[in-house]
């Protein structure tokens, strides 16, 4: 670290540390609760807590998203020390012991606080559980360690060749090039972070689950999933329930598109599929298959501002606000100019830098499909945020109903954004487009829905839950990762073999692993649940085919989205989506969605073996 990062990071140490004491000075006298006197109710006394972390919590994660949106944006040493310095102020607040007792103790008083009482005060202790000060030393390193990491992955620098590429040009070369060499290179280049990120993510395996135990979590995993009022056996047990329901579609899928590839590449017809067959580094999404479904033509002469502002006008169509004037003056929405020296992390992401009206957005756009609707996804993130930012939603709970509530309207609105008659209406597609119904939901399916569950629900949920769960060996760690490929997306490397020896570390290259752990099994809630709303929404309000329908322009579907949108974290989420949708948590939209689709594959598939075993 320079002279410079240091004296940087002192600096910020000292403002955050005067900062922080204030406040946790202010929160002192509550502490004790024999101090309280007998004349204050529990609800008043809660209340006057709440105020004071809400207060301090909104302040120090402001400045914690400033100092990490830098690192992200523009790797440097000088962005990593502030960073990490942020996160240990940050850390110093939530995890302050006397916090961590009074919440306790008013939550042991639970009968007599209000409902919003009672969810921010789960809140706190979930926080707390991130970075307890009742082990400082423990948090310290954890803080340090989970800083460098970040900082390996947002400045890996990918080659090709012998030449310096960006993820974005990996990607390229797997979605078009039908030479399979030149595939299977461009797979190799962007596993090359995993040997890297693996030492650091070593340590953090004991360093997170020692922060969860500190509080009384049984591991890492148990903590993220507390946030759903669930263990960790039954967020397990719930993704496998999604498979089983799906795995007659995706059985059929896979076979089809195994015979697929092996037409498209002139090779035999495989077992398992290879991994640098697919346009996806991890096999989780299988676009660009159907040929009759490819829209890539039409956005040849669109630019990626374009892309960015129609997906603000779909949520103005609805009757949302558009998006404040800070949001493009301080977004990082494009690749990092070529030759610049800059460094950012590659993956889309929207964030709540204030938890009020400073909303960003960290993107690469490009004038492709995959990106269209991965604006709109990113956009509804931002919408959700606005949605719920205001006084009746503490800033404790400004949040989603659960974590898969917020990666379900982005999805949802990518979905939507996918329909044809949708595209038609915004001029994407020429009016005297014909489409092929069967090719759209055949699109649909393989690029944004069961392929993607079988990865998160089966790869990924299931390795995330050995590594914390089951204290997984670091000599064991790419041969689990690739027995879940195998079992659960009927994926192997490229070598045939079904072996990728443990000098690589394959589950390290998916950005989660390293930046948003334990946490995957969230976007397979919400894949789930976007089938829900959508089906909702085509059929109670839009009255048209789930499979075709157009949001753009409609009020009514506006407002319906902003009613549930709007409560952020302050409801139980199974009671809000009953509620919102008049279901519990099921896949039968989705396969109600796709069942043209499954007849139409098991036609295709007769006389094939289904499957690989």
């Amino acid at each position: 670290m320079t002279q410079r990062s240091h004296s940087f990071a002192a600096l910020w140490m000292r403002s955050f540390v005067v900062f922080a004491t204030l406040l946790l000075g202010s929160l002192g006298f509550l502490g004790n609760a024999s101090a309280q006197t007998s004349s204050t109710s529990v609800q008043e006394r809660a209340e006057r807590f709440l105020s004071l972390v809400n207060a301090g919590y909104q302040a120090l994660y402001r400045v914690n998203s400033i100092a990490q949106w830098a690192a992200a944006t523009d790797v440097n040493a000088e962005h990593d020390a502030a960073s990490e310095t942020a996160g240990r102020a940050y850390a110093a607040f939530n995890g302050n012991p006397a916090l961590i007792t009074e919440a306790r103790a008013l939550l042991a008083q639970s009968a007599e606080l209000t409902p919003i009482q009672v969810l921010q005060l789960k809140r706190v202790l979930l926080n707390a559980a991130e970075g307890p000060m009742t082990n400082p030393k423990l948090v310290e390193t954890r803080i340090g360690a989970e800083t460098a990491l970040q900082s390996v992955l947002n400045g890996f620098q990918f080659k090709l060749g012998g030449s310096n590429v960006v993820a974005n040009d990996l990607d390229r070369i797997l979605t078009k090039s039908r030479d399979l060499d030149d595939r299977r290179a461009a797979w190799e280049a962007s596993k090359r972070t995993g040997p890297a990120l693996k030492p650091g993510l070593v340590r953090l395996q004991s360093l997170r689950n020692g922060v969860a135990q500190e509080l009384g979590h049984s591991n890492y995993f148990a903590l993220q999933v507390a946030g759903y009022g669930m263990t960790p056996q039954e967020m397990v047990a719930m993704n496998e329930g999604f498979l089983r329901d799906l795995r007659p579609l995706y059985l059929q899928l896979h076979t089809w598109a195994k015979h697929e590839l092996a037409r498209r590449y002139h090779q035999p017809v495989p077992k398992k599929i290879p991994a640098h067959w697919i346009n996806n580094r991890w096999a989780q999404e299988w676009g660009g298959l159907v040929e009759a479904a490819s829209l890539d033509r039409y956005f040849t002469n669109r630019t990626p501002e374009s892309i960015t502002k129609t997906a603000e006008q779909f949520y103005v169509g609805l009757g949302f606000e558009k998006l404040p004037e800070t949001f493009w003056a301080r977004s990082d929405l494009f690749p990092a100019k070529p030759g610049s020296g800059r460094l950012k992390n590659s993956h889309a992401s929207c964030w709540h830098v204030d938890l009020d009206h400073d909303i960003r957005s960290l993107m690469s756009v490009e004038s492709n499909p995959w990106w269209f609707y991965t604006a709109h996804h990113e956009l509804g993130h931002g919408y959700y945020f606005i949605s719920y930012t205001r006084p009746e939603v503490p800033p404790l709970l400004r949040n989603g109903a659960n974590p898969a509530f917020h990666e379900g309207i982005g999805e949802q609105i990518s979905l939507a954004a996918g329909q044809i008659p949708y595209l038609k209406s915004v001029g994407i597609l020429p009016a005297d487009y014909q489409e092929d119904q069967i090719a759209t939901l055949l699109e649909t399916a393989l690029s944004h829905a069961v392929p993607f569950l079988f990865f998160a629900s089966g790869t990924m949920t299931h390795w995330e839950y050995d590594l914390y769960a089951n204290d997984l060996k670091p000599e064991e760690f790419n041969a689990r990762w690739w027995k879940y490929a195998s079992a659960f997306q009927g994926i192997e490397p490229p070598l045939g073999d079904g072996t990728r020896g443990e000098e690589y570390c394959d589950a390290a290259t998916k950005t989660h692993i390293t930046d948003n752990p334990a946490y995957y099994y969230s976007y397979a809630l919400a894949t789930v649940q976007k089938f829900q709303i959508h089906d909702y929404i085509a059929r109670n309000i839009l009255k048209q085919p789930p499979q075709s329908c157009n949001y753009g322009g409609n009020r009514e579907v506006g407002e319906f989205l902003k009613k549930f949108l709007s409560v952020g974290a302050t409801r139980d989420w199974r009671a809000l989506l009953k509620e919102t949708t008049g279901e519990e948590l099921s896949t039968r939209a989705m396969r109600d969605y796709f069942q043209p689709l499954t007849k139409w594959l098991e036609e295709q598939n007769k006389g094939r073996t289904i499957g690989w075993e």
